[in-house]
């Protein structure tokens, strides 16, 4: 079996909804064990990330999930850097989800992104694991002219709810509940005008994979691909079909 499965053609469920529940108890129970194996798989096979092209050097920006920092992603980071990327980091800590308003707490991450990209040549692949991947979707959108592909792996970007396992996590760091309205739905759906991949797991335990998915109408866009691996949801920087699969995107030509 190969390592991603490209599921464009697939037909996952479209928009959350309320029959949409969140991953089942065993599946987040199982969570630590299995991101463990994927580590001690990581290991032992990151000596070589064989049949992978190498990298081309531009830059790639990663941003971490809930409850996350740079050294949580380092296993990624250290992926990208080997196949000759010039990865980071989003060089701001601890994510622990936006405060006060979220346009200018998301443009004032843009600009901090374009900071961080005014010291390197070519455009940027924005890289974001879980709540990372939504700052990686909305920055891709400002940043676009600066960007040329976007992917999050884990990301529960159609949602209309809630459909995952740490919304009591984003309360305790952030002192209130993530706002999820309509308005705010549409707009974490709708994809960057870049080419923009979702990375995935049906054996996520954190989230709900169906919210991982686009939408019948993004899945329309050629500049939308969804792509399935076997993962848990904590070992997903680290685990190597993931590893694979960033390796094979990051190396599609710009207009791919």
């Amino acid at each position: 079996m190969p390592p991603s499965t490209d599921t464009c053609t697939a037909a996952p469920l479209g928009l959350a909804s309320p029959a949409i529940s969140r991953p089942a108890v065993g599946l987040l129970l199982s969570e630590p064990w299995r991101a463990a194996v994927e580590l001690v798989s990581h290991k032992l096979g990151r000596a070589a990330p064989a049949g992978l092209p190498p990298g081309d050097g531009h830059p790639v920006v990663i941003f971490p999930g809930l409850a996350a920092d740079g050294n949580a992603v380092a296993p990624l980071r250290d992926h990208c850097r080997a196949l000759g990327y010039t990865a980071f980091d989003w060089g701001r800590g601890l994510n622990v989800g936006p405060r006060g308003d979220v346009d200018a707490w998301v443009a004032d991450l843009a600009a901090h992104v374009r900071s961080l990209l005014d010291e390197h040549e070519g455009r940027a692949t924005l890289i974001g694991w879980s709540l990372g991947g939504l700052y990686a979707r909305e920055v891709g959108k400002l940043l676009a002219p600066q960007v040329r592909r976007v992917i999050t792996i884990g990301t529960p970007f159609n949602a209309e709810a809630d459909h995952s396992h740490v919304g009591w996590l984003y309360r305790l760091l952030n002192g209130a509940p993530a706002r999820l309205d309509t308005a705010m739905s549409e707009r974490l759906r709708t994809p960057p005008p870049v080419p923009t991949v979702s990375i995935y797991s049906r054996n996520d335990g954190i989230v709900a994979w169906q919210t991982c998915t686009h939408g019948e109408r993004e899945r329309a866009s050629a500049l939308v691909r969804d792509l399935e691996v076997d993962s848990s949801h904590i070992g997903m920087v680290w685990n190597p079909r993931v590893l694979r699969a960033v390796g094979e995107q990051l190396a599609l030509p710009v207009s791919a």
